[in-house]
């Protein structure tokens, strides 16, 4: 889906080069900017990457200009494998970089930013929609309905994954599409009067700061779960959260790096889901709803609030 095939692009073949030897390699890293996630997951990346790899640092500071100039001097070094963490780092490679293998970490909805080549793939930073749902699952064995609110501009694919994975978990998941955010209110009603449980997804039309604590309070206010995609949600209120941490996403990204180096030689043609992922529980949340989680997630949770 997300990688298409060399002759699409109308390129010839292309002779891309593999390190042999992980002890002397030499890693470019390209960083979109200096944030301190960046910095989590890059640190996360050499623990997981070969020991001895030597590395050089390129820092775009947000200008893509500048990044496509820092990615043809990598180019024109002998790094064996350049790391780009964030879009525009990722886009400059893209643009610039063709006979050396790409790993990608830190960018939200790859296959929108059509990050695609023979030579580059990389990490989710996301959690399969598949996967979410098999957790609600085991989380809420009782759901049957599960609604969530969307930017059709922005999740319609998202939701509609959803909604076709949905039926799997025995779930019927409907999206209620929000255009603006003066939509939200209406739309939260329509949900939550027909859902035993909100499912919430990255979407910057719908959370903003404005109305997400407005949406906490109106699903606990109808006794309804919100499950959410990091701490800071269970924290303020949502039953529970899936999420992956910076960290982890940098060092899962090593580790394929390491058998990148190490001599695998194919590309994986869609990137690559981080295995770790971080479950936060509200338990004042539980309490309220009366919600008592079956005995075999217990071990799967990571921080209760």
């Amino acid at each position: 889906m997300l990688w298409l095939a060399l002759t699409l692009f109308g390129l010839p073949a292309l002779q891309i080069t593999w390190a042999t030897d992980a002890v002397a390699v030499e890693i470019a890293i390209l960083k979109s900017s200096s944030l301190a996630a960046y910095d989590q997951a890059i640190e996360g990346f050499k623990m997981g990457a070969p020991r001895g790899a030597v590395y050089a640092e390129y820092d775009l500071q947000g200008d893509l200009e500048q990044g496509k100039k820092l990615a043809r001097k990598v180019r024109a070094s002998d790094a064996s494998l350049v790391v780009a963490v964030g879009l525009k780092a990722a886009l400059a490679a893209r643009l610039e970089i063709i006979d050396v293998p790409i790993l990608y970490m830190m960018v939200l909805d790859p296959s929108r930013h059509n990050l695609a080549g023979p030579n580059m793939t990389g990490t989710l930073l996301e959690i399969p929609v598949e996967r979410q749902l098999k957790l609600i699952r085991s989380f809420l064995p009782n759901a049957k309905h599960l609604g969530t609110l969307y930017d059709p501009k922005k999740n319609a694919a998202r939701v509609k994954e959803g909604e076709q994975q949905g039926g799997l978990q025995s779930f019927n998941t409907r999206g209620f599409p929000v255009e603006s955010e003066k939509d939200v209110p209406q739309q939260l009603r329509n949900l939550l009067a027909s859902n035993d449980a909100l499912w919430l997804m990255p979407d910057s039309t719908v959370l903003t700061n404005e109305s997400i604590g407005f949406i906490l309070e109106e699903a606990l206010a109808r006794r309804i779960p919100v499950i959410g995609f990091s701490p800071e949600l269970t924290r303020l209120g949502a039953l529970l959260s899936f999420s992956v941490t910076y960290g982890e996403v940098g060092v899962e990204t090593g580790r394929f790096a390491k058998r990148l180096l190490d001599g695998e030689r194919q590309l994986p043609l869609k990137p690559i889901p981080i295995e770790r992922v971080k479950i936060t529980v509200n338990m004042k949340t539980a309490r309220f709803l009366g919600i008592e989680f079956p005995n075999d997630v217990s071990h799967l949770i990571d921080e209760l609030y």
